[in-house]
């Protein structure tokens, strides 16, 4: 399992998750993708980006203001 950053800060909705569904299109099944953002809206916005692309949200958290998001490839 290989993880790959993707670094999202200073852009807003939807950049992050657009970006990152991109990324995730080209990284292998079961491998991550480590997405850190600043918008607030990236809270929201990743566990339904997780749901509606059939890939898990392993974990999430907030320090000094950078959201990061642990995403696996499932399919």
């Amino acid at each position: 399992m290989t993880d790959h950053p993707l670094n999202a800060k200073g852009l807003q909705c939807p950049l992050p998750v657009l970006r990152a569904r991109k990324m995730l299109k080209a990284i292998a099944v079961g491998d991550t993708l480590t997405v850190e953002a600043t918008d607030p809206g990236a809270l929201r916005d990743f566990p339904a980006f997780c749901e509606a692309t059939g890939s898990r949200l392993r974990s999430s958290a907030e320090a000094d203001g950078i959201y990061r998001f642990v995403i696996e490839r499932l399919v």
